[in-house]
């Protein structure tokens, strides 16, 4: 078995499992020959040899940190007891450092009634201290007492700060975790947008072309192909989105609904390098359309190309929804650092006004992609009266 098989099986145990080990660890130190009488010692009571007395202290000090995270308060009053008899006998042995283990342990894991739990064992240390000196000789001061008890004071405050980190850190990732996805919702709602809005409006507007086109059967033939097409790629598009909402989702083997075996492999790979598709699938909707396309693309471009497309779609939408039968412009030049957009409407008037405000969402989160690829986005109304978005896109950026 590797290290990391080893280490996943010792997660899996029970916590007590594994805290027994340490447990029998101070255990067994205790009964070291040159540990014996060399472990804590508070006050000055001269040391005695381990008797029948002395197992039971060590049990009570060693084996109750084996429960020390199920059950912090349970671990540390059984360990307090353990180490007062161990300092009322004189043992002195190694397991006394169990208190402040002990003490860690409670301050890290206790959630309820913790400053309860320092009261008692602050009131439980001055009788202690009380019998410890007035069975010693004299020679413990009021000095070494107190230096013990801010010592039990430190291990605590260790635990209550490992407690108050670890939250923290819990809360941090919760926040990591609400951030992440509130950031996948909203990318693919963007997505959404950008595929329903784009795909439906073509498809609304070539079905109202057709319903004038009942005198001309080879035009509508074509229209209704062109509609057809059009509901396979939005198809096509929307179960690519199936497959980043859920992994397990393969479209190989699902080939109902209209989508060939072809189109469900093309639904695993991203929309991308794909504009002179949109450009025609505009142009049977009836919507004249110039398509300029320069430069050579890089060898990977990262995330840039998939912005550079919905950039395209989503200025032809608004074209295509708003400005219908307006002459539209798409203009694409690929370089090895950026990808630049331009798509101009012509228009004047409300039909310029209506693109604008038409494209009002799907234009902001265009502004956000291209933002977070440290690109510039920029859309609005000429001094011709041409509506024009553009974008010019780093083309090494990431999604």
């Amino acid at each position: 078995m590797s290290l990391q098989g080893a280490g996943q099986v010792w997660r899996r145990l029970d916590v007590t499992l594994r805290d027994l080990p340490l447990g029998a660890l101070f255990l067994a130190a205790s009964f070291l020959p040159g540990l014996r009488g060399h472990g804590t010692q508070v006050g000055d009571l001269p040391t005695r040899p381990f008797d029948a007395l002395a197992v039971v202290a060590l049990a009570l000090e060693c084996l109750s940190l084996v429960v020390r995270r199920r059950w912090p308060v349970g671990c540390l009053a059984l360990v307090a007891c353990g180490f007062a008899l161990d300092q009322l006998c004189g043992y002195h042995s190694a397991a006394g450092t169990a208190l402040p283990v002990a003490l860690i342990s409670a301050g890290s894991h206790l959630e309820r009634r913790r400053r309860t739990t320092v009261v008692l064992l602050s009131v439980a240390y001055v009788p202690l201290a009380i019998a410890l000196a007035r069975l010693g000789s004299g020679g413990e001061t009021a000095t070494g007492f107190v230096t013990f008890y801010l010592t039990l004071a430190l291990a605590w405050g260790a635990g209550a700060w490992l407690r108050s980190t670890r939250a923290a850190e819990a809360a941090r990732r919760e926040r990591v975790a609400a951030e992440t996805r509130t950031a996948e919702r909203s990318r693919i709602a963007r997505e959404l947008h950008d595929v329903v809005t784009h795909h439906v409006t073509a498809m609304v507007v070539q079905a109202e072309a057709a319903r004038y086109l009942t005198a001309a059967p080879e035009r509508l033939e074509q229209s209704l192909t062109a509609v057809s097409d059009t509901g396979r790629r939005a198809l096509t598009d929307l179960r690519h989105l199936l497959d980043l909402l859920n992994p397990d989702h393969h479209t190989d083997h699902d080939t109902g609904h209209g989508v060939g075996p072809a189109e469900a492999t093309q639904a695993r790979t991203p929309a991308v390098g794909r504009v002179l598709t949109l450009v025609e699938q505009t142009r049977r909707a009836g919507q004249p359309v110039d398509f300029t396309e320069r430069g050579t693309p890089p060898a990977s471009t990262g995330g840039a190309d998939l912005v550079a497309y919905r950039v395209v779609q989503e200025a032809l939408t608004n074209a295509l929804k708003y400005a219908h039968g307006s002459r539209t412009s798409v203009q694409v030049q690929r370089g090895e650092r950026e990808i630049t957009v331009e798509v101009s409407t012509d228009g004047t008037g409300s039909r310029a006004t209506a693109v604008a405000a038409g494209g009002g969402r799907g234009l902001a989160g265009l502004r956000e992609r291209v933002d977070v690829l440290g690109g510039e986005f920029s859309a609005g109304r000429g001094p011709d009266g041409a509506f024009t978005v553009r974008a010019r896109i780093p083309a090494d950026g990431t999604s």
